[in-house]
């Protein structure tokens, strides 16, 4: 049995009650990150109509999970990409994440949806990290 603690992590923002959910659950040496999206510290949401903001601000919000968690990029094993208008965003949504990943290439879901769950939202990344993995 192992002795590693679970913890999960917040920001605070109104809907991780409404919903009953937290950003991030360490679970031993793995950390899971519920999709992320475009917004600033108070819940605010950023960049209507503009999807590479929206992508920018929601890799930011990943990367705020990761700070928590002392994670960095490279340690990411698997993102979860949900895009709205996924053929119109394809291009943007790839060089992004390419950027994003730098020379470590996570394994990758990228999905068509038609809805996410704020009306302006346009994108959501999760992913799964490996804390025991060097950086």
């Amino acid at each position: 049995m192992s002795s590693v603690p679970h913890e999960s992590y917040e920001y605070g923002v109104p809907w991780e009650s409404a919903f009953g959910y937290s950003q991030a659950v360490r679970a031993g040496n793995t950390l899971y990150v519920s999709g992320q999206l475009s917004h600033d510290e108070s819940g605010s949401f950023i960049g209507s109509g503009d999807f590479e903001l929206q992508v920018r601000s929601t890799l930011q919000n990943l990367d705020r999970v990761l700070d928590h968690y002392g994670a960095a990029r490279d340690q990411i094993v698997e993102t979860t990409v949900l895009v709205k208008e996924l053929r119109k965003h394809f291009d943007t949504v790839a060089r992004l994440h390419a950027e994003y990943c730098g020379e470590n290439r996570p394994t990758s879901t990228v999905m068509g949806v038609s809805e996410l769950a704020l009306p302006e939202q346009l994108i959501e990344i999760g992913a799964v990290v490996r804390l025991d993995l060097e950086s």
